[in-house]
C-alpha cells in the first residue's frame, strides 16, 4: 500500500507537467523572426556567397604566347605580334595607316580612328591592326576579333614589316 502511495504522489506531478506543456502547445519553440511571419513570396531570397556574383578566378589568366626560340622559331612562324613606338598615339596610328597602304598585299576592310584599330586582310588571313597609348608613346599589336594574339604567322609578318619602318 506504502509503495502504490508513493508512485501516484509523483505520478500526479508528473502528469500535471505533462498536461500542461501539452496545452501550450509549441509556442516555447516558435520563431521570433517577422522573416518567417511573412508569405514566401515576400521573403527576401537568399542567395549563398559563393553564387552570387560570376566566378573571377580565371579572369586575368593570360593566354601562352610561344617562346621566340621554341617552336614558333622552329617552324618559321614569327612569335612577336606588337612593338613600342615612340611618339603620340594619333601620329603613330597615321603612320601605321600610311606602312600598311604601301605594303603589297595588305587590304585595309575597315578603320577606326577612335579605337585606334585597321581591321585588315594580309595573306588570307583576317586581324586587326590596334595602336594603343603606353607610357610615352605607343604600342602597335595585332590581335584577332576576341582580342587575343592571332593564330598563323600573316600577322607576325605584318608586325615585322610594321616594326621596321616605325620603331627606331
Amino acid at each position: 500500500m506504502y509503495r502504490t502511495f508513493r508512485v501516484s504522489k509523483v505520478a500526479a506531478p508528473l502528469a500535471a507537467v505533462l498536461l500542461v506543456s501539452s496545452v501550450t502547445g509549441c509556442h516555447w519553440f516558435k520563431k521570433k523572426n517577422e522573416l518567417y511571419t511573412q508569405s514566401a513570396e515576400l521573403r527576401p531570397l537568399e542567395v549563398p556567397p559563393e553564387l552570387d556574383r560570376p566566378s573571377v578566378d580565371k579572369a586575368m589568366t593570360l593566354p601562352a604566347v610561344a617562346n621566340s626560340g621554341t617552336a614558333a622559331a622552329a617552324t618559321g612562324a614569327v612569335a612577336a605580334t606588337g612593338f613600342a613606338a615612340a611618339g603620340e598615339r594619333d601620329a603613330v596610328f597615321t603612320k601605321v595607316g600610311e606602312v600598311l597602304g604601301a605594303t603589297a598585299g595588305v587590304r585595309i576592310a575597315n578603320k577606326a580612328d577612335i579605337l585606334g584599330t585597321y581591321d585588315v586582310d594580309y595573306l588570307d588571313t583576317k586581324f586587326l591592326v590596334r595602336v594603343t597609348k603606353a607610357g610615352n608613346g605607343a604600342y602597335v599589336s595585332a590581335v584577332d576579333p576576341r582580342g587575343l594574339p592571332p593564330s598563323g604567322d600573316a600577322a607576325g609578318k605584318l608586325v615585322a614589316i610594321l616594326k621596321a619602318a616605325i620603331a627606331p
